[in-house]
Order: structure tokens, then sequence, then C-alpha cells
């Protein structure tokens, strides 16, 4: 057959409703892996719809009232709808994008084409608002929904704990990975898919949850002024869909790749970063396709992998320094934060910090801080610190921050607070308003760094801080060149 199943441990029962073989068709509920290649969910959502003989039908929809919602963030996703509405166009899936125009609109939309499916699949996704969204909707389905974790190279439930270091982490996976780097999703789940044509949508569903007309879908500033939520927030330059994704991706690996060992902490260095957290958030690319052309561009296959798994930062995967240190942060640091979020339902509280972290940050709680700053001022890039004022406005303007600036960003943030609870606060707020790659496991483990997650006691113990690391802008500014990102971001 032209689809295969995939790893069972890729797949969970969300509710324990049965699977209806009379249903008229199959349907993936697609939140969190918004594209149509790589993609594990769509492959057992075609998989099921091809054993049963029935239509599949596409469902992603977009609320107006998610934490944050704004002009920036919806457009991002409505650029996405819109390449995956054009890449579905004409093949064997019916897709149906949703949008909402007002609060609430979308109630009861799931439930309506769960009556008539067989079952529904959905994304896997351990962090946000959508673990709640799941499973709100597994008690109200009449049928089967499975929940498809897509998420990384090594399957979440792969592990059995949270890991509080990194260095652990990459022990683990040096032990536990080669296997699932042997399942990869399909490239294309849809080629050669051949299933019963659905031509229209059934006729209540259609009437009451119109499909957004296409200037919407296009992401019209005229449209998204219509919508409930905060038009404060601009949309950023950089646009959103699947198509830009494998651009920016391809672009990397030619240009930026060769010189990212280097450089890729020199706030400076233009293209030496991969760009492609805000396509991984909203699901736009995956870490399987960037894996997949990392490897082929390094002539690299399984039996590369080196023997030793003592958790050693390079020389493992048997590739080029450039290539290491990269997949350093794609795999190891960035399914860190997964891990994190799918095995503590706290990692969004300040409490679940380490505990050599709390005691140090609350025995310094109330130590003199050398200036106060509110949330409005620091939004504002309203401090006395310019390269801390740039890399604000980089975020306000663009919607990132350069990786190893955002560092530097949180520990000031944490310095300029009245508390350590209060900086913790202002970091999630500025964040996950502003930042296109915000709201995401690997935002939750950034901002926690900062404050000592996954990291250790530093000394001399120093005031405010404690023995959590220290950063200060004087340093940054000695180590790397950053008068040019001061004129480029500049008031």
């Amino acid at each position: 057959p032209p689809v295969t199943d995939i790893p069972d441990i890729r797949i969970r029962a969300a509710n324990d409703r049965p699977l209806d073989t009379e249903g008229e068709f199959v349907l993936y509920w697609m939140i969190a892996a918004r594209r149509t290649s790589w993609n594990f969910a769509l492959q057992r959502a075609a998989w099921w719809a091809k054993k049963l003989g029935r239509p599949l039908i596409v469902l992603e929809a977009l609320r107006c009232d998610y934490p944050w919602a704004s002009d920036r963030l919806h457009r991002f996703i409505l650029e996405g709808m819109e390449a995956n509405r054009r890449s579905l166009e004409g093949g064997p899936v019916f897709y149906y994008p949703f949008v909402e125009t007002r609060k609430g609109e979308g109630k009861g939309l799931l439930e309506a084409l769960g009556r008539r499916a067989c079952l529904v699949v959905t994304d896997d996704f351990p962090a946000f608002f959508l673990p709640r969204m799941v499973a709100a909707a597994a008690g109200k389905l009449p049928v089967l929904l499975e929940a498809v974790d897509g998420n990384g190279q090594l399957p979440l439930r792969a592990a059995d704990r949270a890991f509080t270091t990194a260095y652990s982490f990459r022990r683990f996976l040096q032990k536990e990975l080669p296997g699932h780097l042997l399942t990869p999703p399909l490239a294309d789940p849809l080629k050669g898919l051949t299933l019963p044509p659905l031509d229209a949508l059934p006729e209540e569903v259609a009437r009451r949850w119109p499909p957004p007309p296409a200037r919407l879908l296009q992401g019209c500033r005229s449209e998204l002024a219509k919508l409930p939520i905060d038009h404060d927030v601009s949309p950023a330059p950089l646009g959103g869909g699947e198509q830009a994704a494998k651009k920016t991706l391809a672009r990397f690996l030619s240009e930026g790749l060769p010189r990212y060992a280097e450089e890729r902490n020199r706030p400076e260095a233009a293209g030496a970063t991969s760009g492609l957290s805000p396509f991984l958030h909203f699901g736009h690319i995956s870490t399987h396709e960037i894996f997949a052309l990392l490897a082929r561009q390094e002539g690299w296959s399984p039996g590369h992998l080196g023997p030793e798994t003592r958790g050693k930062r390079t020389g493992w995967w048997g590739m080029g320094e450039s290539a290491e240190a990269f997949l350093d942060q794609l795999v190891t640091w960035r399914e860190l934060g997964f891990n994190g979020c799918a095995f503590r339902e706290d990692y969004d509280r300040y409490d679940s910090l380490p505990p050599w972290a709390l005691a140090t940050l609350e025995k310094h709680a109330s130590d003199l801080r050398p200036t106060h700053y509110s949330l409005d001022e620091f939004a504002a890039a309203a401090t006395h610190d310019p390269l801390w004022n740039a890399i604000q406005r980089q975020l306000l303007r663009e919607g990132t921050i350069h990786g190893y600036l955002r560092m530097l960003w949180g520990k000031k943030i944490l310095e300029w607070s009245p508390s350590p609870r209060e900086a913790l606060s202002t970091m999630v707020e500025l964040n996950n308003r502003y930042a296109l790659d915000g709201r995401d496991p690997n935002s939750w483990s950034g901002i926690f760094w900062c404050l000592g997650r996954y990291d250790r006691a530093w000394g001399p113990e120093r005031p405010i801080f404690g023995t959590v690391r220290y950063m200060s802008s004087e340093n940054t500014a000695r180590k790397v060149s950053v008068k040019n990102y001061l004129r480029r971001y500049g008031p």
C-alpha cells in the first residue's frame, strides 16, 4: 500500500471510545503538526482511511481566544493554512480550514464531525493549551481519538521521567535514539494514495461553520482587523507556511551551516543561525525533514554513529563540527524541553525550578536591586541599557531574538525585577506575546534556564543571582561584536 503504519510508541489512545467502521470518513484534526509532509499524524490518518476505505478530512482550525492571540501570531498561522490549502488542493484528501471570527464560534464543530467519523486522529503536543484541549475533546467525542507524537527524533514515551540536565538527557539519547532514527515519517504521506472522494462537507456543518474567505487565509490586514485579537502586536516580517520553512532550511544548509560552529553565537553574523524555530513551533516543518536533509548533505548513515554513549557533546553523530553543533541544539536541547513539558505538569511554574536554584534565588530575593523596571518599561525597551533595549526591539520588530542574546535578555530581567517570581512573569509575558517561537517547550526551557533549570550552581555567589549563572551586557559586548547589532536595532 502507498501508506504505512507508524511505530506504536508514537500513538496514544486519548479516550476509550470505539472505532466506528460504519462512519462516513476519517478525520485528522491538525493542531500542532501544521504541514502536509513528514507528518506522522497525517500518515496515520491516511493509513486508517486506506484501511477503512473512507474519505479523509483534514480539519485545521484557528481559535481567536488562545492566550496572546494577536495579528502577529494569527497571520503566521493563517499563512501556514493557506500553504496547506494549496498543497492539498486537487489531492486525495478534503482540506477544511476554519477560523473563528468571534469567541466560541467553533464550539461544537469537532463533535459534529466526530459524530460522523470512523475515528479522529490528532497531534500529541505536550505544552501550551493543547493538552487540555485534546483531553476535553477526548471526553466529548463518541469515537476513538488517537493522539500521534511527531514532535522529535525521540518519541516522548521513550523516556520515563523528566531529565534535569542536558548532559544526562544526551547520555540517554545516545543509548536510546539509534533505533528511532530508522523509522522516520514518510516525506509525502499522501503520495500514491487513492481514497473515495468527498465532494463537500455535510451541509449542516458547512452552514454553521463555513470556511474562511480567501482574503483572511492570505493574512489580509483588513480581515485581521475584524477579529477579536490583539491588534497592537503587528505581523512580523517573516512569513509562515511549509514552503517558507523549506526555503529557510535550504538557505541555512547551503549558506549558514558551514559557519554554524564558529559564528552561531555572533549576533552580527547574518545567516549563521537556522531561523527555523518559528516554523518548528507552529509545525510548518518537521525535525525529521531537517535531520534527513542535513544527513544527506553530510553523506551520513546510521553506521556513522559513535560507539560511546557517555553524553559527550561532539563526536557521537559522526558528522562535521557544525552539523554536530546544530544537532545538539535541534535534538538534545530542543527535545529536552519537550521531555520536561511531557513529564512535568508544573513545567511553567516558578516552583518547578531545581531545589538549589529555588534556595539561592529565595536567599537573595530581598537583595537591593540596582534599578527596577515595570512590565510596560521592559516591553517598550525603555531601560538604561542600550544592548538590552536593542534585543527587546528585535523581539518587537521581528518576533525573534538572536539565540545567544536571548540568554542575556532573561538574565537582565532577573536583575532588574523586584523578585525572581516577577522576573519570570515578565519573561513569560514578553516572550509569549511577541515571539513567533514563544509558547513552545523550548521557550519554557530557555526562560527557566535563565533562572537555573538545566544548569548548575556557579560561583562566586552574587547579589540577586546567588549561584545562578550571571551574565552582563559589558561581558557580552567583550565576547562578541555588537556595534552593528546596536546600530540595526537602535531607537
